[in-house]
């Protein structure tokens, strides 16, 4: 593959405005049947598309920011799919490469009466022939965030290499690492995983870690024992489901901030909505407190929909209650149509 020129040995081409936002990963197409319908019975599925950071890239495009999603894609009808779905969410995808020689990812959903079960087929993807040149585009050169996620390392060997990359050398070297543990246990064990995620995300500005996620990996569901585990980055934010999030910040007291009450359509993209919201607080210089309650509000967005990406509410409405005093915020419950008039 051929190699770009880095970062610091070219600058952003004129005219094109600054990505505050870049997200690397890949996306893949999926297959879904009726609900409730076993796969193997189904006789048509409905196509739609699906992936961790571009999910982060699409809410905060819909919360006003200029973001970029950085993957590979094949060169087939999926792949065309999934660049269109991305760029129709306003996210730009000038950094998505092609690739003529790999297949676009793809996985395929099966219900069944203990859940839904998903099967992947990724190995060999274009997603997964990444590695360090991904991010010698120019055009990143200037980029406030970089959202990583611990499913690219999983992916390849020079999938892990990028990460690595990423985090150690900061080839776009004015941006905040935010990293994502987002542990996927049918792509390598807990064991396999552990001691790299750890690592990784040790590595980081800025780490989103499911407290389900920290006790399967690493033993513990204390926020103070995980930020304990990852003492470099300069936020960790542990995220303890329906009850809430805690963010750790260097040199200051935990801030726990509960999560408003919801009914829950779809739980699937509902991580990424909560870091893409906490995202836009840190991108809009709001507080910590803040910026939970943001990342919660858009989160709720998620539950509440069937869709990878949901629609959110202008930006009023989103600021109307993140500066809600503590005694009107811990009673929230957004299934209550007149709890947000």
């Amino acid at each position: 593959m051929p190699t770009a020129p880095r970062p610091d040995q070219a600058s952003v081409p004129a005219g094109l405005p600054s990505i505050e936002v870049a997200a690397v990963g890949e996306t893949m197409v999926v297959l879904c049947p009726a609900p409730g319908e076993p796969l193997e019975r189904a006789e048509r599925v409905a196509v739609s598309v699906g992936g961790a950071e571009s999910n982060v890239a699409g809410y905060l495009a819909r919360l006003g920011h200029l973001t970029a999603w950085v993957s590979r894609v094949g060169d087939d009808p999926f792949g065309r799919a999934v660049v269109r779905h991305v760029a129709a969410a306003g996210v730009r995808v000038d950094q998505v490469c092609v690739d003529p020689a790999a297949p676009t990812g793809l996985y395929v959903k099966d219900p069944g009466p203990e859940g839904t079960a998903v099967h992947y087929y990724r190995a060999g993807s274009a997603a997964a022939r990444m590695d360090p040149a991904t991010l010698a585009d120019p055009a990143l050169a200037g980029a406030r965030v970089l959202h990583l996620s611990g499913i690219t390392p999983a992916l390849s060997a020079s999938c892990r290499a990028l990460v690595e990359h990423a985090v150690t050398d900061r080839p776009l070297a004015q941006a905040l690492v935010s990293f994502d543990v987002n542990h996927r246990a049918r792509l390598w064990s807990a064991e396999q995983a552990a001691p790299v995620l750890r690592d990784l995300a040790n590595r980081c500005d800025l780490v989103f870690v499911g407290q389900d996620e920290a006790e399967t990996l690493w033993g513990t569901t204390d926020p103070t024992a995980v930020r304990e585990l990852l003492p470099d980055p300069e936020t960790v934010v542990v995220k303890h489901g329906s009850v809430g999030a805690t963010a750790l910040v260097r040199d200051a007291e935990p801030v726990f901030v509960p999560a408003p009450r919801v009914t829950v359509v779809e739980p699937v993209g509902a991580g990424d909505a909560f870091a893409a919201g906490y995202l836009a607080g840190l991108l809009r210089g709001l507080d910590p407190v803040r910026r939970l309650r943001l990342g919660h509000l858009v989160a709720a967005q998620a539950l509440t929909s069937s869709g990878d990406n949901a629609p959110v509410p202008p930006w009023a409405w989103f600021e109307k209650l993140i500066d809600a005093p503590d005694d009107a915020w811990s009673p929230l419950d957004l299934t209550d149509p007149g709890a947000t008039t």
